[in-house]
């Protein structure tokens, strides 16, 4: 009978979990005011946090709304805009009647900085029956977005029998996209919970040990939640952050817990052995798997900073905040509630579990499949994963249209107005902002360009700058990625100093951003990933190749969503409207997203493979024994994660169903294909050279060991 010695070697990560233990009220104390006091403010994160910040900082466009705002009356992308329709003309008294309450609504708001009526010719259709009420913007992005929550019940409510209005343009399209994309994210959240604890249940044998990471990811929400919120009073934080930082800390959260409290009870189970010893066993080598593990999804994430948007900054701050909670959780909260419980974690077991096997058989037997014939199976795993990866070469990209929203939504109702009354370029209007001495030339420019249909003349500046504001309508619609050309060719041919913007040039700008940014933001997380298993490892060939397999099953993902989002396949089964492109923020964000999730899966299996390696020095025992103490780890986390993402994918506008769909997908490949069958699969071909290191880098490298 196997027996432990009573002087564990303990590494600074089990030091760690003994002195959280030695210290549990301390501990305890710390934590209850951390979530108390953050959590204070966490009610306040649906209201507080900001809608809008998509752009791209320092371009032309974003220029050219500052100076509008500022010069113009507030006459800028950001205006709101209120479409009035009757089934007659608006010249009646009914008409006119609402015409000037919705002004009188428009003008009671601080954050209107000027109102302008319909006028004919230009915000009044031939037909009279359709008009447009301009609220200049006199206040940033994010507070004309929460103008647009706060008016448009107000405004709809002046609606009669035979008179609509409906609130329309950007600020009113994020307004409305936010409200559906957080119901949507509750929505989904409430319904991944039940299920993820269904799956926990299954996997840990017993009911206290499932509820453990539910608890814990909760702390590390409501903690970020608050964070959150105290931030936005310094640098504004896009809705979007809390609702990614939700997703991510609830999939993160239960895999770390899952690693940990799987190894504690193993470690526990052994005669003889305390629960100081079990707990620093633990610490020191799954819970140095989590934290490497943590810190590469927060190195992965952080290559998205680079993108110079405000929204696409926070949304990784927001989840990079959310993962150093959950990964403090994990780490200090966890330890402490484990040594507290100890045995009594195995309470409500299920009658069929085997509370202290951490070997599991079914995965051992698996992994001496693999290793029998790893050519076969390698070989049947690579031929999905690139057939699934196909698809992307044919991948399109564009900024959301207005199909991301429900057919209902007021900014897509008055959208539809919008062009049915004035066109198909409407809802898109150009802005170009030029100095009053070159105005003449630039109006010759915009009338005479061939994607124009039709142009204002050059209105003088409120404050006497000196500045002009043309508006142009396109011939086509905003959405329609020809638009781009139209827009090229105006900055090609106007005068110097000419600055074209507009909503939907801004979704231009920011998309020629993103092209941009993607393939540095690509390079970043790839060689900053390889790095972290470097250091980790040890071991140059299988950190290359382990970095190198997380790229299979991302390029399989959006191979995937090619063929979902774009060629509209399954669109019914998903519920909704295909856009004919992928959104053009996925391949940037989700990118550094899946890679952060497959990376995760991949430290736990080869750390786990390096800790066998490091015992026996035997490739075989490295690569089976990984298989078969990992394995199910890795198998009930990938399978709470897909789970909790395509949870996602059932219900709300199409952006967070791309969401879902392409993270549910990629957990789907990368834990049942490649970290269970192609990476053990490297490790069997490379044998003995899998864990190689030159001399001079193991001088270079920290030491890093996993076996205890």
């Amino acid at each position: 009978m196997t027996t432990r010695s009573t002087t564990p070697r303990t590494g600074p990560l089990g030091r760690l979990g003994l002195a959280v233990l030695r210290h549990g009220r301390l501990t305890g104390v710390v934590w209850l005011l951390v979530i108390v006091g953050l959590g204070a403010f966490a009610p306040k994160v649906e209201t507080s946090l900001s809608g809008a910040g998509w752009q791209a900082d320092g371009s032309a466009s974003v220029a050219a709304r500052q100076l509008a705002q500022a010069h113009f009356g507030g006459n800028a992308s950001s205006a709101l805009q209120v479409v009035v329709h009757g089934q007659h003309p608006l010249t009646s008294p009914t008409g006119q009647r609402v015409i000037r309450r919705v002004e009188a609504v428009l003008r009671s708001d601080h954050r209107i900085a000027s109102v302008v009526a319909p006028q004919p010719g230009a915000t009044l259709s031939r037909d009279g029956r359709t008009a447009i009420v301009l609220g200049g913007a006199g206040a940033d992005t994010n507070d004309m977005v929460r103008a647009a929550v706060a008016l448009k019940p107000r405004l709809t409510a002046l609606s009669t029998t035979t008179v609509e209005v409906t609130p329309t343009g950007a600020s009113q399209l994020w307004a409305d996209f936010n409200a559906a994309n957080l119901d949507a994210m509750l929505k989904s959240e409430m319904l991944s919970w039940p299920v993820t604890l269904a799956i926990l249940v299954l996997a840990f044998g017993a009911l206290v040990a499932a509820g453990l990471p539910l608890v814990l990811t909760l702390a590390g929400l409501v903690a970020s939640a608050g964070s959150l919120v105290l931030i936005n009073h310094f640098v504004p934080v896009s809705i979007w952050a809390m609702n990614f930082a939700m997703m991510f800390a609830l999939a993160l959260g239960i895999d770390y817990a899952l690693f940990l409290v799987v190894r504690f009870r193993a470690a526990r189970s052994v005669p003889g052995t305390t629960k100081e010893q079990a707990l620093a066993e633990t610490m020191d080598t799954a819970g140095k798997a989590v934290l490497l593990s943590g810190l590469t999804v927060l190195v992965s994430l952080s290559a998205v900073e680079i993108v110079p948007s405000p929204s696409f900054r926070s949304m990784a701050g927001g989840i990079m905040l959310a993962v150093v909670f959950v990964l403090a959780a994990t780490l200090t909260l966890l330890p402490l509630v484990l040594g507290k419980l100890d045995t009594r974690i195995n309470k409500l077991a299920l009658p069929w579990a085997r509370i202290g096997e951490h070997r599991s058989p079914a995965f051992a037997a698996w992994g001496e499949r693999l290793w029998r014939r790893p050519v076969l199976y390698g070989g049947a795993a690579l031929i999905v994963l690139v057939a699934l990866a196909a698809p992307i070469l044919g991948l399109r990209t564009a900024m959301p249209s207005i199909k991301v929203l429900p057919s209902d939504a007021p900014a897509r109702v008055g959208y539809d107005r919008v062009q049915e009354a004035f066109g198909p370029g409407a809802p898109g209007m150009l802005q170009v902002v030029v100095p009053t001495a070159s105005a003449g030339a630039a109006e010759k420019v915009v009338s005479a360009d061939p994607g124009i249909a039709a142009a204002m003349p050059a209105a003088p500046s409120v404050d006497g700058a000196p500045y002009r504001l043309i508006q142009a309508m396109p011939k086509i619609d905003p959405s329609d990625p020809a638009l781009s050309t139209t827009v090229d060719r105006l900055r090609a041919d106007l005068p110097d100093g000419a600055l074209v913007g507009g909503a939907a040039v801004e979704n231009l700008d920011l998309k020629a951003q993103l092209d941009h940014s993607t393939p540095w933001v690509t390079g970043i997380v790839l060689g900053l990933g390889f790095v972290l298993l470097l250091i980790a490892l040890q071991a140059p060939l299988i950190a290359l190749l382990g970095t190198l397999a997380s790229l299979l099953s991302t390029a399989a993902a959006f191979g995937v969503a090619r063929l979902v989002f774009q060629d509209g396949h399954l669109s019914g089964l998903f519920g909704f409207e295909p856009q004919g492109f992928l959104d053009a923020w996925a391949p940037v964000f989700f990118f550094a997203m899946i890679f952060a999730i497959a990376m995760d899966y991949t430290v736990f299996l080869l750390a786990s493979a390096k800790e066998h390696w490091e015992r026996s020095g035997d490739p075989r025992e490295a690569m089976v024994g990984a298989v078969a103490h990992s394995g199910r780890v890795i198998f009930a986390a990938g399978a709470v994660m897909v789970a909790v993402f395509f949870t996602f994918s059932l219900s709300g506008p199409l952006p967070p169903k791309e969401m879902g769909v392409i993270l549910g997908i990629a957990v789907l490949l990368d834990a049942f294909l490649v970290r269970l069958v192609l990476l053990p699969v490297l490790l069997r071909l490379t044998g003995r050279a899998a864990w190689a290191c030159p001399a001079w880098l193991r001088r270079v490298l920290p030491t890093i060991r996993f076996s205890h």
